[in-house]
């Protein structure tokens, strides 16, 4: 291997240590955020709320994409990105109201 080759490999395995670890940090993100949303399940459902809030569904969108253009990050992909966790909390509040 040439020292460039070294160093790329080096710089390589770098980030790919950064990808694992922010994959990590999705994870746990989005259990705790899960677990916040399950609790907001359980309250629409004891106080007989409906599963979703299109007014706040639609400010989080706003709000996220304004955030992604801050994070130089694709507006639409944080929009399908956020549309998608939202899909999946208003199924688990649904299940929760059965």
């Amino acid at each position: 291997m040439t020292d460039a080759s070294t160093r790329a490999a080096e710089i390589l395995a770098n980030h790919r240590d950064s990808i694992d670890r922010l994959d990590a940090i999705l994870v746990y993100t989005l259990a705790e955020r899960f677990k916040h949303t399950q609790a907001v399940g359980r309250l629409k459902a004891e106080h007989d709320l409906p599963p979703s809030d299109k007014a706040r569904e639609a400010k989080q969108i706003e709000r996220l994409e304004w955030l992604s253009q801050e994070a130089d990050l694709d507006p639409e992909f944080a929009k399908k990105f956020l549309n998608f966790i939202i899909q999946e909390v208003i199924q688990h509040h649904k299940q929760q109201q059965k």
